[in-house]
């Protein structure tokens, strides 16, 4: 398999257990305050993490990947806090769109100034792909009347758009060292931005029903960024982001099978063109 198919590959299975993540913080998210599920699950892979890289002697990597790493964990947890508040504000189909879009967009321009401009293939592939990652996620209000965004929501979701999309970046950045030191150096300072907000904003709800979720969803999201470094290592970066930002869909296909919460036609043409992108951003 060439690079570009080896770097899909790895971006869809990174997708896909993003998706999974996503989903299962979400269900965790209905039964408890979604700050302790995801604090929960960085606690918990943090310290996994830990035991892995202690117990096979792992060599530390350079200061440069700790320190990048470090700052995407923190700033991607800060990032991931601004989204949900986003999302509680108002109408969550534009906003969900909008953080969708930047994330990818983000790195996709850091690559183009970067590495360059990519061939005209895997650039058709990448329009292709931020077409789908809009459909995906800007899933159409219930009802007739559909409830305005307000503004202050739409800017907390372009600023955890942005930020989500600074944390792929500098995981590229600090893809030379140990995976799994790098991992743990993000969870580490994620844990620390978790804790932080806990104390600042602590939840009023009953801190009880979140580990189960939390820590599966946190587990997962482990295994999504390994992924996603991996991809960055055999491919472009806008590549890499543009495929691991597919992940919506799996969220969607997951809520659609355990849930029966079929998605929208709009959804539906999104996943249609990410298989689309995915085929043209492998050759």
């Amino acid at each position: 398999m060439n690079g570009s198919g080896s770097a899909a590959g790895f971006g869809l299975i990174s997708a896909a257990t993003w998706g999974g993540s996503d989903f299962l913080g979400g269900l965790g998210a209905r039964r408890a305050p979604a700050l302790l599920v995801v604090a929960s699950g960085h606690l918990v892979s943090l310290l996994l993490l830990l035991a892995v890289c202690m117990g096979a002697h792992l060599a530390i990597p350079g200061r440069h990947d700790l320190l990048f790493a470090a700052l995407g964990g923190f700033e991607g947890a800060l990032s991931l806090a601004l989204f949900y508040h986003a999302l509680a504000m108002g109408a969550m189909g534009l906003t969900a769109a909008l953080t969708g879009l930047l994330t990818a967009l983000v790195p996709v321009l850091f690559s183009l100034v970067h590495d360059g401009l990519p061939t005209p293939l895997t650039a058709a592939g990448l329009a292709v792909g931020l077409g789908a990652i809009w459909l995906i996620t800007h899933a159409p209000a219930a009802g007739r009347v559909r409830p305005a965004t307000p503004p202050a929501a739409l800017l907390l979701g372009a600023m955890a758009g942005l930020g989500f999309g600074t944390q792929l970046i500098l995981f590229k950045v600090a893809s030379g060292g140990s995976l799994l030191w790098i991992m743990t150096a993000a969870r580490a300072a994620g844990v620390t931005a978790m804790l932080l907000l806990l104390v600042v904003m602590p939840p009023k709800a009953p801190w009880r029903g979140f580990w189960l979720y939390g820590v599966l969803a946190g587990l997962l999201d482990t295994l999504g960024n390994l992924l996603y470094i991996q991809t960055t290592r055999l491919g472009r970066l806008d590549v890499a982001a543009v495929v691991c930002s597919l992940y919506p869909a799996s969220t969607i296909l997951l809520a659609a099978v355990v849930l029966r919460e079929w998605p929208s036609r709009r959804q539906i043409a999104g996943i249609a063109l990410a298989l689309a992108a995915v085929a043209l951003l492998s050759v």
